[in-house]
Parts: C-alpha cells; structure tokens; sequence
C-alpha cells in the first residue's frame, strides 16, 4: 500500500450521551423554563424579561424556548483570553480543554509544615506565583479568601495580589457589581486600556444562580454589569444530586442547564452577543456524610454531559476536575484528580477549574497539590495529543536500516524524536539500586522538593507607577 506524507491525527474521545440524549436534555431544559420558570426578584431583570415576551408573575420568571434559543444563538461561541501582556493564550472553542486552578479556599495546608491554617494574603500570593510557574496551568483563579483583609473589600485585593503575582488570564469570583467594576478597572490599568481588553480580556466574572432555580439580586445586577462592558461571564450553578437537584442524573442535568441558560437569556437581552460561559457544578451529596463531593465518579460524568450539551449549543464551557475530598496529598488525591481531569479533557471541557488546589471538599488550597496535578494535567496534555501518523513517524526506513536484532539508540531519528516522550520530576522509574543510592526519596518527598522549589518564581513586577495608581484605586474601595 502506498504511503502519503499527510499526518493523520484523531484526539482522543469521549462522549457519555448520545445525539438523541443530547436532544431530549435539551426539550426538558425549554419545559423547565417554560412551565416553572426561575425565581427573579431584580426589578429592572423582570421589567426586560417581560418586555422580550417571557412570562412574569411576581417573583417567577416563565421563559418560552424561542427566548432561550434565540439567547444561544447570539452568543458567541468563541472566546479568546489575553495574559496582561496583551498575548492571547486561550482561545475557548468546540472542544478544546485549558486547565487551571479552584477558588476562595478557606484553608491553606503548608508545603513544608504540612501544617493546616487559614488561608491569608501571602497565602494568596504564594499560590498565584505558583500558578505563574506552572506552564500547563493556562489561567489563573482566585485561590483563597485572605482572611486577614477586611471582609468589604478581600475579594478585589485578593484579585491585585493575583494581578500582581500572576500574569495569566484571571476567573474571579466577588461579592456585587461595585467589586466587578473595580477588578475590571485594575484589568483595564493593567492591559492597557478598552480596545486591547475588547481583544483579549484578561478576566472572567464567575456567577452562580442558587439551585435550584434561583437569582439574588446581587448575582442578577452582575450579570447585567458584565453584558453590558463585555467582561465575559460563567454562569456555574452547583446542583447537588439528592439536595438541592433531583437524585437522578438526567435530572439534574436538565436542572443544571435550566439554571445556566436562564442567566444566557438574561445577558443577551442586556448585550447581544457579549462573550459568555456555560456550565455547572453538578455533583452529588454523599448520603453517609451529606457533603458535597469533589471527588465523586458522578460530578465526572454528569461534567462529561454538561460539556456536550455546551458542544451542541456552541457556547464556551466552564469544567471542572482535578479536586477531590481527600484532606492529605495522598493516593485518593491523586486517583481522583487523575480520572477527572483525563475525563474532562477527553470530553472537551473547555475552561476547566479546581486543577490544582481544591481539597477536603473545595475548603483548603495545598501547594503540593497544584503541582501534583499539574503533573496530571501535562501527563494528559500528552495523552490527548493522540499518536501522528506521517511518513516520518511511521518511520520504514528507519526500521529498514536498522534491520532485525539492531538498535535504535544511536540512530539519527531516535535522537530527532525521543524528546517527546513525556518525562516526569515526580514521577520516578528507577530500578530499585539506582533509588535506593539516589536516596530512597519517597513519592511525598520528591513532591515536596518540587513544590518548595517551584514556589521561589516570581513573576517580572509591575512597573513602579502603575503598583502606585492600584494604591490609590484600594483607598477608594469600601
């Protein structure tokens, strides 16, 4: 058979429903919407919603699935994302997957003590340096709650210690439209103004309704905020199979895109075609503990479908994997942070949180896990690479020279090549001698080195100015 010179690549694929699945979540989504509606108390939300031909009874919003869909197709379905630099660097579309970290961790568990206390501003800088140093990791989060900053103002300076000691693009999470306003404001300062963030935002707003079916004011005034400036926007319920969505899974999918697809009408109605985010955090409690869980099987898989319906739909997806329950950086960490973010990745998950830092159920942040699964997330980097086939790889005329009972080892193509093969700091394959004389590291402390290691980067500072105008901007803020 004649070989061609085209490289043939299929990406790994998963898919966890079907095309008629896909169609009958989608119709039970439009009847939520239709027949009960959503919870909406914001005076100026309910006077646009009536006004574009939903149906509002009091604090309950009827909305008819030509509103919604008319929401989908105005949205875009691609979203690029800038370092401060101005460099775009995610670029969310179709199926493609750019891992990054969890937030608003209220614990922070000591690299080199091992010690668990309350996550504080250097706690916040440290781990953002960290998230700077780790390639794989394409944006930044808000780590932590900087439990010694005043409670009215943490959320915007825990976004300039980010801004300061990272330069990725920022997904933050703030408690009303005043605190949107301000981050978006450092932003502008930092990228250089309107038109070149326009280009590549270097934020994202995350926004949560309350499942099931619900808007706070608050929450509803941000989505609106963000429509109308263009800051793109997640829009992330948490259903949680048992409590607060149905326990079965397709139940709580329909719930999910119900609540996500809700807020979609409401920003398009506002900003036609400003840049937004679907998704949720479908999970489940854990009837023995009643906990949320991060680590569940199910939160995996009901990701997995939540992705594809965001596929089916062309709107960017915001995913989730790499967390977990365990409290230690141990093998349950490091099993459940594997098998969700290979998931997530092999199902296109778009933006995807909580790679790095989410334990003990989303309440503690661990250095030494950011860096073990960033690991993770390089190690299936390379997985969804899939395999080239190209009359290079394929490689006939090498095994031709070689010949049988040759070698590869000196071979010109073998020095060409063998640099792609994946290698890991943590991860060690000596033969038991050469470990034992190398110091018989142990898995936890070979992590640890690495991480007290990757924790001395800093970023370049910001130029000496603009440090002095953010001080100025944090006296304003109340």
């Amino acid at each position: 058979m004649a070989m061609t010179t085209d490289e043939l690549y299929f990406k790994p694929r998963l898919q966890v429903v079907n095309d008629d699945q896909i169609a009958q979540i989608h119709m039970a989504t439009l009847d939520v919407l239709e027949r009960t509606g959503v919870k909406i108390t914001h005076p100026r939300a309910l006077e646009i919603l009536a006004g574009a031909g939903a149906r509002v009874s009091g604090d309950r919003v009827r909305i008819p699935g030509w509103l919604v869909e008319d929401a989908i197709r105005k949205a875009p379905s691609r979203i690029v994302l800038g370092k401060r630099t101005g460099e775009r660097t995610v670029v969310l579309e179709r199926d493609k997957s750019f891992f990054g970290p969890s937030l608003d961790c209220v614990d922070y568990l000591d690299p080199g003590t091992h010690t668990r206390s309350r996550f504080v501003s250097d706690n916040v800088k440290a781990t953002a340096a960290l998230c700077d140093a780790l390639p794989h990791f394409k944006w930044c989060m808000t780590i932590g709650m900087a439990d010694d900053v005043p409670a009215d103002i943490a959320d915007r300076v825990i976004a300039r210690q980010v801004f300061e000691n990272c330069t990725k693009p920022l997904v933050f999470c703030c408690k009303d439209t005043n605190s949107v306003k301000d981050i978006y404001e450092m932003a502008l300062l930092l990228c250089g103004g309107t038109e070149k963030f326009d280009q590549a935002p270097t934020v994202v707003h995350y926004s949560e309704p309350i499942s099931p079916l619900v808007y706070f004011d608050p929450a509803i005034e941000k989505v609106m905020f963000c429509a109308e400036k263009r800051i793109p926007l997640i829009n992330f319920p948490a259903p949680q199979c048992c409590g607060s969505s149905p326990a079965t899974f397709a139940g709580a999918l329909v719930q999910a895109s119900a609540e996500s697809l809700s807020g979609l009408v409401v920003h398009q109605l506002v900003g036609p075609g400003a840049p937004f985010i679907y998704g949720a955090f479908t999970t489940i409690m854990d009837m023995r503990s009643t906990i949320f869980s991060y680590g569940a099987v199910e939160m995996s898989l009901m990701t997995a479908a939540m992705a594809q319906m965001a596929q089916s739909y062309g709107l960017p997806f915001f995913g989730t994997a790499g967390a977990t329950d365990a409290k230690a950086c141990d093998a349950q960490a490091g099993a459940e942070a594997a098998w969700q973010i290979l998931s997530a990745a092999a199902a296109g998950s778009g933006l995807v949180h909580d790679c790095s830092s989410w334990m003990d159920h989303g309440s503690v942040a661990s250095p030494e896990f950011m860096v073990l699964v960033h690991d993770i997330v390089d190690a299936v980097d390379h997985y969804m690479q899939g395999i080239a086939v190209t009359a290079e790889t394929l490689a006939l005329e090498v095994i031709d020279r070689v010949g049988p009972g040759g070698h590869y080892l000196q071979d010109p193509h073998t020095l060409k090549n063998f640099k792609k093969i994946k290698y890991s700091d943590i991860f060690e394959r000596m033969v038991y001698d050469q470990w034992k004389a190398a110091g018989s590291k142990t898995f936890e402390q070979r992590l640890q080195a690495e991480t007290l290691k990757k924790m001395s980067h800093r970023p370049s500072p910001l130029p000496v100015e603009t440090t002095k105008t953010l001080d100025e901007m944090q006296k304003s803020w109340q």
